[in-house]
């Protein structure tokens, strides 16, 4: 397996002196916030692009993902990372998601990376029900995942507590309308085990899906706060024997983004205990 940290937790920094910072704590790959400060796509010109790819030669890091959710650059009073969502009711509102995946998807092809991630659907209003708001997400997502198949990027929809799609198999009731090869999951242990659905029960049932996995803890009382590897109640070990087993040899990003004021010494922290549990199993780590 590879290891990459999630640019998000360093939004006090530059997108550059992030690549060099991540680098230098033994990470092999970065996932680039598709958001201000880093690389929101409606404003970023080809020179700052070049500048991107000029870093990650420089410093030997790859892109393990691009994270096309979060879109703080549009300021949503609502909540800064949902909103705009696929399944907003107002048409001309959610088109400002559909297009910001465009244009990250273009972004992954320009810079570089195997695949972006995005929001599954978004949150229901009290008026739509989950079949309603479905169908919208299905209507605005389709267009994205041609984008997907002719840029040849892969497009990943990541379950999310309080979303529309919260639970796997919300996630293959969707997708079996999409069926598309350039679509699939971002496994997001820490979602799963929020909604009940412990991480090692899941991973062989979803490995034909799993395209790319995020990494982070929970606590025990199982609400959405993502924790450093370690001071949570997820079984990590368990979970790495078991993508193991399925041979998946791509990507584990890191995702912590709470820790934006200690970045450092979170990411130290969770490549440490990560590579020590993954070297007590026989893993071995890039």
């Amino acid at each position: 397996m590879k290891l990459a940290f999630s640019s998000n937790a360093y939004m006090h920094f530059s997108i550059e002196d992030t690549i060099r910072k991540i680098a230098s704590l033994g990470y092999t790959g970065i996932e680039v916030l598709a958001d201000v400060p880093h690389a929101w796509p409606a404003g970023l010109l080809e020179e700052r692009k070049e500048s991107i790819r000029s870093c990650l030669a420089e410093h030997n890091l790859q892109i393990a993902n691009i994270n096309a959710f979060m879109m703080n650059a549009v300021a949503d009073p609502r909540q800064p990372y949902w909103h705009p969502g696929w399944t907003d009711p107002d048409p001309h509102y959610r088109a400002i998601r559909r297009e910001h995946t465009k244009r990250a998807l273009h972004l992954a092809k320009e810079i570089g990376a195997p695949n972006i991630t995005t929001e599954p659907g978004g949150q229901l209003t009290s008026e739509q029900s989950w079949d309603q708001a479905a169908d919208i997400f299905y209507e605005e997502f389709m267009p994205c995942a041609e984008l997907a198949g002719e840029l040849e990027v892969l497009l990943l929809i990541e379950p999310e507590p309080e979303l529309l799609i919260e639970r796997f198999d919300e996630y293959l009731r969707f997708i079996d309308r999409v069926n598309s090869p350039w679509v699939g999951l971002n496994f997001d242990i820490g979602h799963a085990y929020c909604v009940g659905e412990d991480p090692q029960d899941w991973v062989g049932k979803m490995a034909a899906h799993t395209k790319h996995y995020h990494f982070e803890d929970i606590a025990d009382t199982r609400v959405h706060a993502h924790l450093i590897p370690g001071h949570g109640a997820i079984d990590f070990a368990a979970t790495l024997e078991e993508i193991e087993k399925t041979g998946y040899d791509g990507w584990v990003t890191v995702e912590l983004y709470p820790y934006i004021d200690n970045p450092d010494d979170a990411a130290r922290e969770a490549r440490e205990y990560l590579t020590a549990a993954m070297g007590r199993l026989g893993i071995a780590v890039e």
